[in-house]
């Protein structure tokens, strides 16, 4: 039986239900990483409970970690370093990555030719030791994360738009525009930018999950977010200790990185067709 869709009528979109539970986990998740301040019961940094590892209960909703601080409570503070160095990290790299592909593809030549090749040279060294490379040489700070995480995903999103880019920039209209005497600002501003908008809003949310993963790893490593602050990463590496036991201190944080993940991968599956293939 096919799922049910929703059709506003002023959008003129079909809403998949999956992809619409997928939008709600990630928005939850986003207000969560907002309000995180506001919602937590207990201090981060305070010990409350002298039982580490301890289970779930009606005062501890997730147990406490390895310290006897409140899980619950880490992990809704964590989503704000998770989802907000994810976001910034996938804005830049995809905003820095489209204009470059987009440039690249109506000027041509020996620009697209340079900026090409050097940007495959970057895309081949692996992301994960680029970024241990340079967080170990630099330091690890929220900021230097950001910048990291965006360099490592620039390439990629620039090779996708300006393949997207190339294939309009042969189309009959762009030869109108040419013809009329149209500049290559006009040319990617009206005409290029949104017939390509609606893929790249989807490439956007596949390289968020790859850069929540890497994020993860990172702080796994002991190489991201530092303590006493901690993302979701750093809350399963510093708590690893109680896999053993079946303590929810390990547990939750993964299942978080999941929850995220999985959701931004159902809300981009399920994109109506319309936005997923023009965004007009």
């Amino acid at each position: 039986m096919a799922l049910t869709a929703f059709t506003p009528r002023k959008l003129g979109f079909r809403f998949n239900v999956v992809g619409m539970i997928g939008l709600g986990v990630i928005l939850a998740w986003a207000l969560i990483a907002i309000f995180a301040p506001l919602l937590i019961p207990y201090p981060i940094g305070d010990i409350v409970d002298f039982d580490y590892f301890g289970p779930i209960s009606a005062k501890f909703w997730l147990g406490t970690d390895y310290l006897g601080r409140d899980i619950f409570s880490r992990i809704l503070m964590g989503a704000r370093y998770t989802v907000g160095i994810s976001l910034a990290a996938v804005c830049i790299s995809c905003f820095t990555g489209v204009a470059l592909g987009m440039i690249a593809a109506v000027i041509g030549g020996w620009f697209d030719s340079a900026l090409s090749r050097f940007l495959d040279a970057l895309n081949s060294i692996p992301s994960k030791l680029f970024g241990l490379v340079v967080v170990a040489g630099v330091g690890s700070s929220i900021p230097v994360l950001i910048m990291t995480l965006a360099v490592i995903y620039t390439p990629g999103a620039y090779r996708f738009s300006r393949a997207l880019a190339v294939n309009i920039n042969t189309m009959d209209f762009i030869t109108v525009a040419r013809a009329r005497g149209e500049g290559a600002l006009y040319l990617i501003r009206s005409e290029i930018l949104p017939n390509i908008l609606g893929p790249v809003m989807a490439d956007l949310g596949l390289r968020f999950v790859f850069i929540v993963l890497l994020l993860s790893g990172l702080s796994f490593l002991g190489l991201g977010v530092q303590p006493p602050n901690a993302d979701w990463g750093a809350l399963v590496r510093e708590n690893i200790g109680g896999l053993p036991f079946g303590a929810p201190a390990v547990i939750f944080p993964s299942i978080a990185i999941a929850s995220l993940t999985i959701s931004v991968n159902l809300l981009i599956d399920n994109l109506p067709q319309k936005i997923r293939d023009r965004s007009n």
